[in-house]
């Protein structure tokens, strides 16, 4: 078979080629993979060198231009979110903290000057700076820190002639110091801790609370408050129509120089009622020499008052305060220190959306004083009536009648008889500018003595 011949010998052949050839093919594969190998081993190398300049680049706080790029985004998004964080820890550290600045400037002139006074016209400012501090929690009872700091210079008109009322109560001045002298004062320094009632009960629950404060304190924040008579930087700036008479300007609520006292509070407040509230609340403060941390709290002044929140004439809001005060060391206008005691009563009712009106009651019981009555009524008109509601007008008229023992003492009778009228104009919610004019007829009770006129600008920044 020819054919099958000659096709066995082309297989033949094909298989000697293929044998020739494959030596050569094996002597060329390893070359190739070699290649490839080394390839690989350099890449790993030159990842191994990224890598440990990237380490040390990330270890560095710094970013440079040589780094790598992903280095570089890696530190920007670190040092974004590290920023982050700490405006998140300063914004929680600072939660609960409050704080106020406000600067009262005044500057007056007197009108029917008596003989002998030096002041027809004085300029004086005071600076106060609040600050109340979360002081943590007991249990559900939530408590904070507060304190208060006060600077001035002058001691404006004051109390000119025999007048008992001072025309200009934002003056502070440092008693016994040069008016150069304006040191800064710690004020106040009080704690409170408000508790929740009942006790052991759900706190969002509870529609009674205790408040229990001590420290060094202003009495008047807590006792004889007025909404519209409270505040000489903004309201009226007489001082028998900023507090009742009888303990501001009569003394006996038996502070030191300064107006402020160490002692304790407790009060409790009901609003099951809400927006009706009931309140009772007992103050004890030092008097005399331990107003002023001289002397013990021995004999000290103590304070009890009721009060309430109502809402009257259709709704519009009311506060009615009734308080009895005994001073164990009191002074009467002879010098003596003997114990004193009154009772008091201060309200304030709006009769319309922006009218407001005040009247303080006062009655001495015991203690030789030298007014031992009176009476101040006043309005606050809101200016929204004429378009600026910012603005406000406040009048105010007071009796402060003398006591039959001082009248048997002196050559006073009647009362002095006070007027006060101001307009504040409201710049922003940061300034504000307070014309006022004041009258006293009868200063001291002496009907032979003329009539006062004090008239001034009142300028007023808070923060």
């Amino acid at each position: 078979m020819p054919g099958l011949h000659c096709h066995a010998k082309m297989i033949a052949a094909g298989l000697l080629c293929a044998c020739i050839n494959l030596p050569v093919v094996a002597a060329e594969a390893p070359t190739a993979m070699d290649e490839r190998l080394e390839a690989m081993e350099k890449r790993i190398k030159a990842l191994e060198s990224e890598n440990v300049q990237l380490k040390k680049s990330l270890d560095e706080p710094y970013i440079s231009d040589s780094e790598p790029e992903i280095s570089a985004r890696l530190k920007a998004i670190e040092s974004q979110v590290y920023s982050y964080r700490k405006a998140a820890r300063t914004v929680e550290s600072l939660d609960g903290i409050e704080a106020g600045v406000g600067l009262t400037m005044a500057a007056q002139g007197l009108s029917g000057v008596p003989a002998g006074n030096e002041k027809s016209a004085e300029l004086n400012y005071r600076g106060d700076v609040t600050v109340s501090l979360p002081a943590g929690n007991i249990g559900a009872s939530e408590g904070f820190i507060f304190t208060h700091f006060r600077m001035g210079q002058g001691l404006g008109l004051e109390n000119p002639g025999d007048a008992f009322s001072s025309f200009n109560s934002t003056s502070f001045q440092r008693p016994g110091t040069a008016t150069a002298d304006s040191t800064v004062l710690l004020a106040q320094a009080w704690y409170q801790l408000n508790v929740p009632l009942p006790l052991g009960g759900n706190p969002d629950l509870s529609r009674q609370h205790l408040e229990v404060n001590f420290g060094k304190i202003d009495p008047f924040i807590f006792f004889d408050q007025n909404t519209i008579a409270d505040d000489e930087t903004r309201g009226f700036m007489n001082q028998a129509f900023i507090h009742n008479p009888l303990l501001d300007v009569g003394s006996d609520i038996g502070v030191d120089d300064f107006g402020f006292s160490p002692g304790m509070r407790l009060a409790w407040f009901n609003d099951y009622y809400r927006p009706q509230r009931y309140g009772l609340s007992m103050g004890v403060f030092g008097a005399g020499k331990g107003a002023s941390f001289e002397d013990s709290l021995s004999s000290p002044f103590l304070i009890v008052q009721a009060e309430t929140s109502q809402r009257f004439f259709g709704g519009l809001e009311a506060n009615y305060r009734l308080y009895y005060w005994r001073n164990g060391r009191g002074k009467d206008f002879d010098g003596l220190e003997k114990k004193h005691s009154g009772f008091g009563l201060s309200l304030d009712q709006k009769v319309a959306d922006y009218t407001t009106l005040f009247a303080r009651f006062g009655q001495q019981t015991q203690g030789r004083v030298k007014f031992d009555r009176t009476l101040t009524i006043g309005a606050d008109i809101g200016g929204s009536y004429w378009r600026r509601g910012g603005d406000a007008i406040g009048l105010a008229l007071g009796w402060l009648s003398i006591s039959d023992d001082y009248k048997s003492a002196s050559s006073a009778s009647g009362a002095e008889q006070l007027a006060e009228v101001f307009y504040r104009y409201r710049i922003n919610s940061q300034f504000e500018l307070s014309p006022n004019l004041q009258y006293i007829r009868r200063p001291g009770g002496n009907q032979a003595t003329a009539a006062m006129t004090a008239y001034g600008l009142r300028v007023q920044l808070n923060y």
